[in-house]
């Protein structure tokens, strides 16, 4: 698969900029040229251009891209921009017996609890020293003392901690032998990761948006939005409906102002939670549902980025009605270990679910560090994916048990994060080995 780099008994190592410039997002126009035109895009959005802006190239400086057509026909081609994978520094730095490729995979809970209390008292100094500069009369609420939640994460941490360590330093091993990701000699002395401007991003507010418009009822007959050269689609109806690309290159839909790259032969149904009767119209099953929740954390809660589903929403999902025999689950979940025994205790089995496995995407710098220290009391350099297979009707199966692929127990999925908040690796490669064609 193209984003898989390396591929061990651990896991994967994922080269995420590559997924995303090898999905296809370019684009045909066909207008007089006085011949075959191919330029190479970089999508970039700044404070001061909230719209894409375009650095391009002419199909000489790129050998190999030609265009099968002759001489009416341009294409641009549309790629990443670099800089959002620019993670040449981990956010924290960790001590050198904590580094990767320094340290020992060993820890015991008890050891755990004593990092962990150090760095309370750590950030506890650095808080006093705050507000005696600056006059608070704040006062920490505790010293170190463990409350369950903390105790249970604590407790789960020691137990796959080894793992991630000495399955995350084979996958680095391989990228250093390969090239894919460089050694510490080359990383720069000084220096902090690229941070591109903010992205201002409508999607959100049209989401929101969708509450307004009047529901669509299970009788509606809604028709789709076929995207084409042709015709514009008000925003309106891309709320109201799924729309479809049908054809074999990207097209571009405006929302807002604001200009999108929807990738060939794909669907999606721009909407609130609250509002997936059109989805569920379309009538069609899927094989695989990838399910990203906003989880309610207190970060969140501070920073009042986006708004978070309670467990009641997020069970809402009507998942048993968009997923066809066998379908595999995916499902993103924080590190808070009552976010995932709701998954795999509740949610799960709401949804007629069988939890399978439990795997973790590890982020790391380019030099193959953690980009948070292993150990860090209040953030991981992991993540969590629940993955299951829908329970349906033996007699609706259109598999045999005996033929569904076992889901490995333990995986992880290994590479550089991209900078945009919450942004997830591919999991294409990952997944369809464990689909079996009809």
């Amino acid at each position: 698969m193209m984003s898989v780099v390396h591929r061990l008994t651990a896991g994967w190592l994922l080269d995420h900029l590559s997924f995303i410039n090898q999905c296809g997002y370019e684009i045909y126009d066909s207008f007089a040229y006085p011949g075959d035109v191919t330029m190479n895009t970089s999508v970039s959005s700044t404070n001061d251009h909230p719209t894409s802006t375009f650095a391009t190239t002419s199909s000489s400086d790129v050998p190999g891209d030609g265009v099968e057509t002759e001489g009416k026909t341009a294409r641009t081609r549309y790629v990443f921009r670099e800089e959002f994978f620019h993670i040449s520094k981990a956010h924290i730095a960790a001590a050198p017996e904590e580094q990767l490729l320094q340290g020992s995979p060993e820890l015991t809970l008890t050891e755990m609890k004593a990092s962990s209390s150090a760095e309370e008292h750590k950030e506890g100094t650095k808080c006093g020293v705050r507000d005696s500069v600056t006059g608070a009369k704040k006062k920490r609420k505790r010293k170190c003392v463990f409350n369950q939640g903390e105790l249970d994460a604590l407790e789960y941490h020691t137990k796959i901690r080894k793992f991630i360590w000495e399955g995350t330093l084979h996958l680095v091993q391989e990228g250093l032998k390969s090239g894919f990701l460089h050694h510490a000699a080359a990383a720069p002395s000084c220096g902090k990761n690229v941070v591109p401007g903010r992205i201002d991003c409508g999607l959100a507010e049209l989401c929101e948006m969708a509450k307004q418009f009047p529901a669509v009822n299970d009788g509606d007959h809604q028709a789709v939005n076929v995207l084409d050269d042709e015709t514009t689609i008000p925003e309106q109806d891309l709320l109201s409906c799924v729309t479809e690309n049908n054809s074999n290159c990207a097209k571009i839909v405006v929302l807002m102002g604001q200009k999108y790259l929807v990738p060939p032969r794909s669907s999606f149904l721009l909407s609130d939670i609250s509002c997936l009767q059109p989805l569920l119209n379309y009538k069609k099953k899927y094989d695989v549902i990838v399910i990203d929740p906003p989880w309610e954390n207190k970060s969140v809660k501070r920073s009042n980025r986006y708004s978070y589903l309670s467990s009641w929403q997020i069970k809402q999902i009507p998942v048993s009605m968009l997923a066809a025999p066998d379908c595999l689950v995916v499902t993103w979940v924080t590190n808070r270990q009552k976010h995932l025994r709701f998954v795999k205790d509740e949610l799960y089995p709401h949804w007629s679910v069988k939890t399978l496995a439990e795997w973790h995407w590890v982020k790391i710098t380019r030099y193959g560090e953690f980009v948070l220290p292993l150990d860090s009391f209040h953030k991981k350099p992991y993540e969590v994916l629940i993955l299951g297979r829908v329970q349906g009707n033996i007699k609706e199966a259109r598999r045999k048990s005996e033929d569904v692929l076992p889901v490995p127990e333990h995986k992880l999925i290994v590479s550089i994060p991209c900078s945009l908040h919450s942004h997830k690796p591919p999991l294409t490669a990952t997944v369809t080995a464990l689909l079996l064609p009809l």
